[in-house]
């Protein structure tokens, strides 16, 4: 008997609980301004006025900035490709520069030395 009393306690308050929750979203729904409507066609929306002047300058602004962010990101592709480019450019450059020091390596011209300094062969230092 002593631990009905408290699992009654508990599902009261709970169910109590529950049904003021369920009231207050009710009456909310009851009492709420910008409610919708409803229709008494069965798969048919509610007839509603056209667009406000003000729906229609909010949909213009959003379009406007719709299309500005798509030039943006026009901007930004192009941008994009042409940084891309001068990469490569940059790229083959130094493969050039390092084949050409390379090359002057091979021929004697300059030694590398394990420093990271290079001597250019036949000029002596006094």
């Amino acid at each position: 008997m002593k631990k009905r009393l408290p699992a009654l306690l508990a599902a009261f308050l709970i169910t109590a609980f529950i049904t003021l929750a369920m009231g207050a979203v009710s009456l909310n729904a009851l009492f709420n301004p910008n409610s919708v409507a409803a229709s008494n066609k069965a798969g048919v929306a509610a007839s509603s006025s056209a667009p406000s002047s003000l729906q229609q300058a909010q949909i213009q602004q959003l379009q406007a900035r719709i299309q500005e962010y798509q030039q943006r990101e026009q901007q930004y592709q192009t941008q994009l490709q042409n940084d891309q480019q001068q990469i490569q450019q940059a790229g083959a450059e130094a493969q050039q520069f390092k084949q050409f020091v390379l090359a002057l390596q091979a021929r004697g011209v300059i030694q590398i030395q394990p420093d990271g300094s290079v001597a250019i062969a036949g000029r002596s230092e006094d």
